[in-house]
């Protein structure tokens, strides 16, 4: 493999300007293709098999008004009632006006609908006769200016809905600008050199380029949710960024030998190419895993960000060696300062003094047990809160008070109760009219007796009657343990009661989803984890041929996992800081979030192990000295990796703005990670433990000298890194 990619970067470096300009035009075909092929993003989420699914399935079959898309208007006045004459006659313009706007295809009068007791709050509906992929933010714009003409006569109108939704769709671009500008700032410290720091970000957002437009084509084959290009961006951004830099530092070393632009590139591909090729298959494996789910929408996550982090290792692997070779020395151009880049000792030569990381890592050394204790224990405190830790969705209520969502949340909780926020959906079917009408009837007494029930509102008939629709309105909101408690009470106890031999009651709606969502994940997780793990196994021991290795890597990544979701719990369920990130108080742990931070963190985790473990791989080879190898590697490789993470974790963070509390939790979740795995696993744990196994690491590894007259990796980088 080292030769394959030696000899790819010499052919890239030999040839920079075809492979440039190929790179170029693929990029541009691949985002007009994407864009003719009309590949979009859904916000419709679904769970194949679960109850919840089976009820909103039913229900469209039988009620076709229920299937279509809607807005939900909440009308609220703070002086008198919404029927006073001037007050009526402005909500009756404005029904009509939301009656004649384009794609709308009925507009409930909220007057004769549902209007709270004292007459001050009313709801409506705003149906469209579109599918949600053909709407956009423009029809929730024509909404909220037709309803100031309401407002001008002293009546507040919010809004919430999916057809809502679409306006409040999170924008990524200003978090990317802000991503780069903090990771170029870090590299032009770390390197010293405006066009050295600017490179690893250039070919970052080239094959950002490229695997956003493979995520729009995935689009036309398969359902990509919203949110899905955005965990993309995360991901292609800070691993891109990475493989780059990781490439980079082997190049400047090189060339600091006096080694010509071309060899160079060959033997920064050969060395460095290989750990970036090895890292990141484990992470488009890790993330591949999601798939195992068998929800679609969770394995749209992981194809999208899957195909962006091939993209931008594709890009470090590729076009990046063609743009070293066209600018050879030119790489340290425009440099702040006034240090120089020279070349470090080579590995494994007698007499080699350890830098400051490698005296840090025989300090490690000496005490390893002491280090490796000190370690888990870290990890372990860090990890306590997973065992509190409550799965649900964060709902309109934990949005921004900005957000018309909220609004309309606060006050249908007030004038209506919390529970009119989620109702529950029950759909009941039997073989007749008369079979149908006796089991509502059982169905409804039971649900009005329960102490958690609000309202049961009268069951509606499908045409031939034998399906009915009820809504259950719960006293408490969508995510109390009650309202929880509720749902089981209904399916466990009751359904089974009321139920005929022949007749089918099934209980949906969002409460509901979340439940069966929880309950998918929590049965495929085991696998999932396990296929990640043995794919991530396989994949380590074919690079290191070191089972033992393999092992004691997957088992650090699963230490620093569970640190990230403790800390994880801590800010958002337990509310340590929430209101800081743009929360208004603790929220429970959105249910798909654990499944895709633990394929995406154990992918990056492999990312900085493998980077070390080749390079203390390669200092054994030379010398068969398990300790020497260990202080070598992490001298060679700790301000790199240190640099890495503090590039991810700032990319990670500048995230957090965005309003989505799924986005909040994936920043937060993954710059955790970074920081705990670059610091705690990376500094302390690892090599202590690499010295606690000593030579027993690399048994059956096959490791060798190598001919000492070609280049080897340093010891430390260049003076001017890091």
């Amino acid at each position: 493999m080292e030769r394959l990619l030696e000899r790819l970067g010499r052919t890239t470096a030999r040839h920079p300007l075809i492979t440039i300009v190929s790179w170029l035009l693929a990029a541009v075909a691949l985002l007009a293709v994407s864009q003719a092929a009309g590949g979009a993003f859904v916000n419709e989420f679904r769970i194949p098999g679960a109850e919840s699914q089976h009820a909103v399935d039913l229900a469209q079959r039988h009620f076709p008004q229920y299937g279509a898309v809607s807005a939900d208007a909440v009308w609220h006045t703070g002086s008198g009632t919404l029927k006073d004459p001037r007050k009526a006659a402005a909500i009756k313009a404005v029904v009509g006006e939301f009656a004649r706007q384009p794609d709308v295809r009925s507009a409930d009068d909220p007057l004769a609908g549902m209007v709270s007791a004292d007459g001050t709050t009313a709801l409506s509906s705003i149906q469209y006769g579109k599918e949600l992929g053909d709407l956009s933010a423009a029809h929730a714009d024509r909404l909220d200016k037709a309803a100031e003409a309401a407002r001008k006569a002293g009546v507040d109108v919010e809004f919430r809905g999916l057809a809502v939704d679409l306006a409040s769709q999170p924008e990524t671009s200003a978090v990317e600008l802000i991503g780069v500008a903090a990771a170029l700032i870090i590299l032009l410290i770390a390197f010293g050199s405006v066009v050295a720091a600017g490179l690893p970000v250039l070919v970052a957002l080239m094959g950002l380029m490229a695997g956003t437009a493979l995520v729009l084509i995935a689009g036309t084959a398969m359902d990509i949710p919203a949110i899905a290009p955005i965990v993309a961006v995360m991901l292609g951004l800070g691993a891109g960024v990475d493989y780059a830099l990781f490439v980079l530092t082997r190049f400047r070393h090189y060339l600091a030998l006096g080694e010509p632009k071309v060899d160079a590139v060959g033997h920064a591909l050969a060395t460095a190419g290989h750990a970036v090729l090895f890292a990141g298959a484990t992470v488009v494996v890790a993330i591949l895993g999601l798939l195992l789910t068998g929800v679609p929408f969770i394995g749209g996550m992981g194809v999208a960000a899957a195909l962006t982090v091939t993209m931008t290792m594709t890009a470090a692997l590729t076009l990046f060696p063609a743009v070293l070779g066209l600018l050879g020395p030119k790489v340290n151009a425009l440099r702040v300062g006034r240090r120089r880049t020279v070349a470090a000792p080579l590995a494994g030569e007698p007499g080699v003094e350890p830098g400051l990381w490698g005296r840090w890592a025989q300090r490690v050394a000496a005490r390893r047990y002491l280090y490796a204790g000190l370690a888990v224990l870290i990890l372990a405190v860090l990890s306590l809160p997973l065992l509190g830790m409550r799965l649900g969705t964060p709902d309109d209520g934990n949005n921004p008070q900005s957000f018309t969502q909220r609004r309309a949340y606060d006050i249908v909780a007030d004038k209506f109760g919390p529970g009119w926020n989620a109702p529950f959906l029950v759909v009941a079917e039997a073989g007749d009219k008369a079979g149908n009408d006796a089991m509502v009837k059982r169905l409804t007494a039971g649900l009005t007796a329960d102490r958690e029930v609000s309202v049961v509102t009268p069951p509606q008939a499908s045409a031939d009657g034998k399906v009915s629709l009820l809504t259950v309105v719960p006293k408490h909101s969508p995510q109390d343990q009650e309202v929880s408690d509720l749902l089981h009470r209904v399916r466990d106890d009751l359904v089974p009661k009321t139920a005929g031999r022949d007749a089918t009651i099934a209980v949906g709606g969002p409460t509901a989803f979340v439940t069966d969502l929880s309950d998918t994940i929590g049965d495929r997780l085991p696998w999932m984890v396990l296929a990640v793990l043995v794919a991530a196994a396989v994949l380590l021991v074919a690079m290191f041929r070191a089972p033992l290795v393999a092992l004691q890597a997957a088992l650090m990544a699963l230490l620093s996992i569970g640190a990230a979701f403790g800390v994880l719990i801590a800010v958002f369920q337990w509310g340590w800081g929430v209101t800081l990130l743009g929360v208004d108080g603790p929220v429970p742990i959105m249910s798909m979030v654990p499944m895709l931070l633990f394929a995406v963190l154990f992918g990056l985790s492999m990312d900085y192990e493998v980077f070390l473990l080749s390079a203390i791989k390669e200092e054994y080879d030379a010398s068969h000295d398990a300790q020497r190898a260990t202080w070598v590697g992490v001298d060679g490789t700790a301000r790199v990796i240190t640099a890495a993470g503090a590039i991810m974790t700032v990319v990670f963070l500048s995230f957090v703005p965005i309003s989505d509390v799924a986005i909040k939790m994936i920043g937060i979740g993954l710059a955790a990670a970074v920081l705990v795995d670059v610091t705690v696993v990376r500094l302390m744990l690892a090599p202590a433990v690499m010295s606690i196994l000593g030579d027993a690491a690399w048994r059956g590894s096959g490791g060798r000298r190598p001919d000492r007259a070609a280049p080897a990796p340093p010891a430390r980088e260049p003076s001017d890194v890091g």
